[in-house]
């Protein structure tokens, strides 16, 4: 694939900058495009134009040792020296959630687990849940601070601005790591990520646009509107669809989050334009029953770019589908736990700490599709090849 960065126009006040694919020809369907629909229409503050530029750069630079495995990995670091927080011997690692009881934060909180017990320098683990509330969440923290027991803080934020001020009095105490979603703060150590939601959704789009054909259509879902991980995926696929004449979008849809409606939905669609040629979701919950509406028209499964749950992984294999998973990977957890060691060794660590991002795609499918693992299990973890794998995932 040919990739170029040009320049084009988000709504009518911003201007952004993607990287997509040079296409040339014309649709051969007369069809309406459902980009300027309202359920295309996104949240102005997710239009982040520097956001989206960074991310679309990360997307195309280098790691810095790629022989590092790729939970600790770091694209465009820039190294801090943490030699003032070092201990001498063991120390207690507590870590502030924030409580979205998903499956994909499951998978990530477990395998953060593991890695603490790979660590026999941490003596003790302390771990609180806010369960979604920013109220409790800063409870928590002010509770850890209070009870004098932690050596370096972990948070996985509810919320980028309710939790400033309680992490910035953190800061004062102990060094901090921030993972999953910003703080709008500079206080903390390091902030681990991977590239990006808007990357997520410019890499589904992508494979998409490069597997059509000329006339083809495509049916967008989105999950719920309002909500960050989703506005900044169907941003970046958004933009990527514009700017292909080749095909069209026909729909954008959202599910909610609730197959029978994801199914409904499709098979209205299948009735008004029969064989649609690709599916791009923001999510994965809901893949299944979207698939089985073209199974029960006799119809083929389209070419799909879902996220990397287990269930989708394994239809894809079973079904040889055309496909790709763009992922958010859950071995950012894992990332979480080495930095605040590394921290607490003095050793440096980057002050954004960028991860790699990679997707599920027909060259790795085979390591990642795993019959014995659950189908609510997320594949980028990381966790292969830790004690306890795969059992205490839920495989057998």
């Amino acid at each position: 694939m040919q990739l170029k960065k040009i320049w084009i126009p988000i709504g009518s006040l911003l201007i952004v900058s993607l990287t997509l694919t040079a296409c040339t020809g014309q649709k051969d369907r007369d069809l309406e495009s459902a980009l300027e629909g309202r359920n295309a229409v996104v949240r102005p503050e997710f239009n982040n134009l520097a956001a989206l530029n960074q991310e679309i750069d990360w997307m195309n630079a280098p790691v810095e040792d790629n022989s590092l495995p790729v939970w600790e990995q770091a694209i465009d670091p820039e190294w801090i020296d943490t030699s003032q927080f070092a201990v001498e011997g063991n120390f207690t690692v507590c870590y502030s959630r924030g409580g979205e009881n998903s499956s994909w934060h499951e998978v990530g909180y477990n395998t953060m687990k593991h890695e603490v017990a790979l660590h026999p320098e941490i003596e003790e683990f302390i771990s609180v849940d806010a369960k979604g509330s920013n109220e409790k969440q800063i409870i928590d923290i002010e509770n850890l601070l209070a009870g004098g027991n932690c050596d370096v803080l972990i948070v996985s934020p509810n919320s980028s601005a309710a939790l400033i001020p309680v992490v910035e009095q953190a800061c004062e105490q102990m060094p901090v790591v921030i993972f999953e979603r910003n703080i709008l703060t500079d206080c903390p150590v390091t902030f681990v990520q991977p590239i990006g939601n808007y990357a997520f959704g410019i890499e589904g789009a992508n494979f998409i646009a490069d597997n059509m054909p000329d006339g083809g259509i495509v049916l967008a879902f989105r999950t719920f509107p309002s909500i960050a991980v989703y506005e900044k995926r169907w941003i970046g696929a958004r933009e990527v669809f514009r700017e292909h004449p080749r095909f069209t979008v026909i729909g954008v849809e959202f599910t909610e989050d609730y197959a029978p409606q994801a199914k409904s939905i499709t098979e209205n669609y299948i009735n008004r334009f029969g064989q649609i040629d690709a599916i791009w979701m923001d999510s994965a919950t809901t893949t299944l029953a979207v698939i089985s509406a073209f199974e029960e028209a006799g119809l083929d499964i389209p070419i799909m770019s879902v996220e990397d749950r287990q269930s989708f992984l394994q239809k894809w294999n079973t079904e040889d589908l055309t496909a790709i998973a763009p992922t958010f990977p859950t071995f950012q957890w894992r990332t979480a736990v080495i930095a605040a060691v590394k921290i607490m060794h003095g050793e440096p660590v980057p002050a954004r700490w960028v991860l790699p991002q990679p997707a599920v795609t027909q060259n790795n499918l085979d390591y990642f599709d795993l019959e014995t693992m659950p189908s609510g299990h997320y594949a980028m973890c990381g966790c292969e090849n830790m004690p306890g794998y795969p059992e205490d995932w839920g495989g057998q």
